[in-house]
């Protein structure tokens, strides 16, 4: 690809970049269209489609990533004093 085809490609994303009239994607047109006869029902944000039980707390977690680290840790200092015999 030459530089001129580069300046050219570059204008013409600019050019497409500033149009004042952006036509509206595929899903869009279809989702405008689907919502226009029958609008969907209010959501709140970020809604939990089923509710869940309770979590474990972020203590719990991180004491058994804490506990993971140091177990293969003392494995790594195990397997290296073992063959250092």
């Amino acid at each position: 690809m030459s530089e001129q085809d580069d300046s050219q490609r570059e204008f013409d994303l600019k050019w497409a970049d500033n149009a004042e009239h952006k036509e509206p994607s595929a899903r869009a047109r279809m989702l405008a269209a689907r919502w226009k006869e029958n609008p969907p029902a209010p959501q709140p944000f970020r809604a939990d489609p089923d509710p869940v039980g309770p979590r474990r707390s972020s203590w719990v977690s991180t004491v058994i990533v804490f506990g993971c680290v140091a177990g293969l840790i003392a494995l790594i200092g195990y397997v290296s004093y073992r063959s250092s015999y």
